[in-house]
C-alpha cells in the first residue's frame, strides 16, 4: 500500500514536471511564430496577439497549432497593423527626444527620459491587450483598458518589462536566442493578465 502510494506521488511529479517542461517548449515554439509573423514590421501587434491566445489555448488544454495560430494573426492584423504603425511613430519620437538628448538641447535629458518611460509604458500596454485580445476585440478598447492596467497593476507591469529586458539582453548577448524569448515575453504577459484577473 506504502509503495502504490509513493509510486502515485512520483508519477504525480513527473506529469507535473513533464507539462511545465512542454509549456516551456511551447513558448520557445511561439517566440518562433511570433518573429516569423514580426516580419511584416507593423504585424507585431496582431503576432504578439496571436502568439498569446495560442498559449491560453495551450494551458487551458483547449488544443491549438500552427493552422489556429495563423487564423488568429490574420483577425488581429485587420485592426492590429494600425496599432503597429502607430507603434513606429511613437518609437521614431522618442528617437528624436534621444537625439536632442545627445545634441546638448536645454532639457533634452528629461525629455529624452520621459519619452524613453512613455515608450516602454506604450510597450507594456501593447503586450498586455495582445494577451487578452481575442476575435471581435477591438484594438482601440484593448489599448484603452490596457492601459488603464498598466497603471493600477504596477507590479504585473514591472514584470513585463522585465521580460522586455530578458529579449534586449539575450538579443545583445546571443541575438538568434531573442527568437525563442519572444514567447516567453508572450506568456508572461498573459501569466499577468491571469493574475490581474484573479485578484
Amino acid at each position: 500500500m506504502a509503495q502504490a502510494r509513493a509510486k502515485a506521488r512520483t508519477s504525480r511529479r513527473e506529469s507535473v514536471s513533464g507539462e511545465r517542461f512542454a509549456v516551456f517548449a511551447e513558448c520557445l515554439l511561439t517566440g518562433v511564430w511570433i518573429a516569423v509573423a514580426c516580419l511584416g514590421v507593423v504585424s507585431y501587434p496582431a503576432a504578439f496577439a496571436a502568439g498569446a491566445r495560442h498559449l491560453r489555448r495551450r494551458t487551458t488544454h483547449q488544443g491549438g497549432g500552427l493552422g489556429e495560430f495563423a487564423r488568429d494573426f490574420r483577425t488581429a492584423l485587420r485592426g492590429g497593423w494600425i496599432v503597429g504603425l502607430a507603434g513606429w511613430a511613437v518609437a521614431g519620437a522618442v528617437w528624436v527626444d534621444v537625439l536632442a538628448v545627445r545634441a546638448g538641447l536645454p532639457g533634452g535629458p528629461l525629455v529624452g527620459a520621459v519619452g524613453v518611460l512613455a515608450l516602454i509604458g506604450a510597450a507594456v500596454a501593447l503586450l498586455r491587450a495582445a494577451a487578452v485580445w481575442a476575435p471581435g476585440t477591438a484594438w482601440r478598447a484593448a489599448l484603452a483598458d490596457a492601459g488603464r492596467r498598466t497603471v493600477l497593476d504596477p507590479a504585473g507591469s514591472f514584470l513585463v518589462v522585465c521580460g522586455l529586458a530578458v529579449v534586449a539582453l539575450s538579443a545583445g548577448f546571443v541575438p538568434p536566442l531573442a527568437v525563442p524569448v519572444l514567447g516567453a515575453v508572450a506568456a508572461a504577459a498573459v501569466a499577468v493578465e491571469e493574475r490581474y484577473r484573479h485578484r
